[in-house]
């Protein structure tokens, strides 16, 4: 009966009218027996154990209805969690088709750079076509200049050698008589332009060239005309025409023939080098 002691007072109440109407169903006629109350105690366990079945089932209700509250919050948070997230990728999605707008808008941006550039592109390839143009128009008048430099100094030139020549030709007349009077030099024949063979073998154009006599030797005599004459043409004389014999004659005599000097020094230049100057007012 302990078990008793554990019903609310609305379960107590509830039971002993239950046994109320088992006793008055039973023992209305008749005074209850021995049997009869063993019975009643039978009836009573087997309502007590009822009644912990019934508390057991209750408590195992009551344990699963919290877990299902427990369960029914961890859904609620859980949903809670699923709304903010998809309040998250609600605003993403926003942020990327912002950020989607922006893109759509620095490609044309882009795309209109492009343009201007292929324009610009377009300009300058006209540009440098033109460029090229006028370069080649600027190198057919160079070719032109050129050829027409050439023509000038071809003409200065045939200029200058019928200067030297005309002036080489005054040097044959009067060099005899004045070798013979400043240098004891005695011309055997005239004075001749001629090839004469150098050390090498090789024929060179020798403008002023005869032989002579002086204090008993044989000299040959190498001479060129010089419209105007400068230190360098000195030099180049030497060079290009007496170098070359050094060695095929045992005794050359030099002489150069100008109308002027570059330089107020020229002449005793070439006297340091053993080389006669003689001026066309000298002849």
């Amino acid at each position: 009966m302990e078990s008793l002691a554990r019903l609310n007072p609305e379960e107590e109440k509830a039971l002993v009218a239950l046994i109320d109407r088992r006793i008055e169903e039973k023992f209305i006629d008749r005074f209850p027996s021995r049997e009869d109350f063993s019975e009643l105690k039978s009836l009573v366990r087997d309502l007590v154990q009822a009644q912990n079945r019934t508390e057991k089932r209750v408590e195992e209700l009551t344990q699963a209805q919290k877990r299902t509250e427990t369960r029914m919050e961890e859904l609620t948070q859980a949903q809670k969690l699923t709304e903010t997230r998809m309040e998250e990728l609600t605003q993403a999605q926003k942020l990327t088709e912002t950020r989607m707008e922006d893109l759509a808008q620095a490609q044309k941006r882009t795309e209109t750079r492009m343009e201007e550039l292929a324009q610009a592109q377009k300009r300058t390839e006209t540009r440098v076509e033109q460029l090229a143009g006028a370069q080649t128009r600027t190198e057919q008048e160079l070719r032109l200049l050129a050829s027409e430099h050439r023509k000038t100094r071809d003409q200065v030139g045939g200029l200058s050698t019928t200067v030297g020549y005309r002036l080489e030709d005054e040097a044959f007349k009067a060099l005899p008589e004045l070798l013979r009077r400043d240098h004891g030099l005695e011309v055997e024949g005239r004075l001749t332009r001629r090839f004469v063979e150098d050390r090498q073998g090789k024929s060179i154009e020798i403008n002023i060239y005869g032989l002579g006599r002086r204090n008993g030797k044989r000299v040959v005599i190498f001479g060129e005309a010089k419209s105007q004459l400068s230190k360098k043409g000195v030099n180049e004389f030497l060079r290009r025409k007496m170098d070359r014999f050094t060695g095929v004659f045992e005794e050359m005599f030099p002489v150069l023939v100008t109308y002027m000097i570059s330089e107020y020094d020229v002449e005793e230049y070439a006297k340091s080098k053993g080389i006669a100057v003689y001026y066309s007012y000298d002849f």
